[in-house]
């Protein structure tokens, strides 16, 4: 038994809308059949278009963008150990929500994602649910205690096939070790991510190091903290010849530390958040627990030189850092709040606001950061390069006409700790579809039965 094939019609290739801030309307409009999770038929409306066949479900995409479905190579889904703040269904609900087809699950989890067993638990617990693809990170060193290796190789060779590892939430700050890391998984074509944060230049740090920190008695995190690890790491990866990624890029400093070893040639990627493309320290003053993250909101100087870097393709790519809490974890007095804010449901209209409608990237830009690049840099599998004939039919379809306040309604996820509620955000995703089959559909979530159905017809199960 295979899912109803799918015809989207009318719609606009986010791939051919290559002017920074241009007009949607330039591009043609194009057709695209999907059949037994995979596109079949691309067929430009002026050159007569498709033909729709009876039971298939024709979706209106006029004024809508195509997107190839959104990588999210940075997300906290918490299961298992801390399923009150979110799950691996409720999580990946979120980023269907948002466009997203694929979740890069981080490793911070109770028992932490440093065995075999566990990369491979997550995994299944994506795969029943239906509605992304999970691919775990593996924790780089045991318990995330920065002491000795994980099971990197095991989990490398598991049925998960992890490629990414990754102490987020802590920095590996043993040289050694993150030498023996970067040595490790060259030898598959692996990645080390790193939280790039110095521990002793942090200790108790609470909100950006600076005036501000200095008016409102709050312990100050320096920007070197970040920027000495990334600069070791830089080194470290070219001495080795090692991929490494820098997660969650923050300042000015970092940014220029990137060019540096990009230009010598250092395998190194970096990531920033639709958070720090658009917060500053300054929403710090209000003591609002939400804006509190790590690394922490900077300077406006620093927002918009992550900008200009995206814009110039020293950052290649954008990651949510999608880290829930519950509601008591952030009530609270700021001193003792959890760092970390939901970010899948509203990653693409942040980066509409700050990147496309600012004139700082295209839409062709726009989905490489947030799906080419990120699938590369993960070695996704079975992602598509492009929406055409024989790619697989992972899409996202994006209304960008007008705005509409984003409220406790546009979040799917299990936590509702957003920093965006009641802002005026550009753009909204109409349509997800996964390997084929529908998860959003008009703006609304599809059934979890039916998604999980699809799941498995679509991994080869029978109803």
């Amino acid at each position: 038994m295979s899912t109803p094939d799918i015809l989207i019609r009318g719609a606009r290739l986010a791939a051919q809308l290559t002017e920074r801030g241009g007009d949607v309307s330039a591009a043609p409009q194009v057709d695209l059949r999907i059949s037994n999770g995979t596109i079949v038929e691309r067929v430009a409306q002026a050159d007569g278009g498709i033909a729709a066949r009876d039971g298939e479900r024709v979706i209106d995409a006029d004024g809508l963008v195509a997107l190839t479905g959104l990588v999210d190579l940075h997300t906290h889904l918490r299961e298992p150990g801390f399923e009150q703040s979110e799950t691996v269904l409720t999580g990946t609900r979120a980023a269907a929500a948002g466009g997203f087809t694929s979740v890069f699950a981080m490793a911070n989890t109770l028992p932490v994602q440093d065995t075999a067993g566990v990369v491979e638990q997550v995994q299944r617990l994506g795969d029943a649910a239906g509605y992304a693809t999970v691919r775990p990170i593996g924790a780089v060193t045991d318990d995330l205690a920065g002491e000795r290796l994980s099971e990197i190789g095991a989990m490398a060779q598991s049925r998960a096939e992890v490629r990414v590892f990754s102490d987020d939430g802590k920095c590996v700050h043993d040289p050694l070790l993150m030498r023996r890391a970067l040595e490790y998984v060259k030898t598959f074509d692996g990645v080390i991510a790193q939280h790039a944060q110095d521990p002793r230049l942090t200790e108790g740090a609470q909100m950006n190091e600076g005036a501000l920190s200095s008016e409102l008695g709050l312990k100050g995190w320096p920007a070197v903290a970040e920027e000495s690890i990334i600069a070791r790491d830089v080194l470290l990866a070219e001495h080795i010849g090692a991929r490494l990624h820098i997660c969650h890029l923050s300042t000015a400093g970092s940014v220029e530390v990137i060019r540096w070893a990009k230009a010598r040639g250092v395998q190194v990627t970096a990531e920033v958040t639709p958070h720090h493309l658009i917060l500053t320290e300054e929403l710090v003053r209000s003591y609002d627990a939400r804006y509190k993250v790590n690394p922490p909101l900077r300077r406006e100087e620093d927002v918009r030189a992550l900008r200009r870097a995206v814009a110039e393709g020293v950052i290649d790519i954008i990651a949510t850092d999608h880290a829930p809490h519950p509601i008591e974890a952030k009530e609270c007095e700021w001193d003792v709040a959890a760092f970390g804010m939901v970010g899948l449901e509203s990653a693409l209209p942040i980066a509409l606001l700050t990147l496309v409608n600012e004139g700082h990237a295209s839409w062709a830009q726009l989905e490489t950061l947030l799906s080419r690049r990120p699938a590369e840099i993960g070695r996704l599998e079975g992602h598509p390069t492009a929406l055409e004939a024989g790619q697989p039919a992972d899409i996202a379809l994006v209304d960008p006409s007008g705005s509409s306040e984003f409220d406790l309604a546009r979040l799917r996820g299990l936590s509702v700790n957003s920093p965006y509620l009641g802002m005026e955000l550009p753009g909204r995703v109409a349509y997800t579809v996964r390997r084929g089959y529908l998860t959003l559909d008009g703006g609304e979530l599809v059934d979890p039965g039916t998604v999980a159905a699809a799941a498995l017809v679509s991994q080869g199960g029978e109803l």
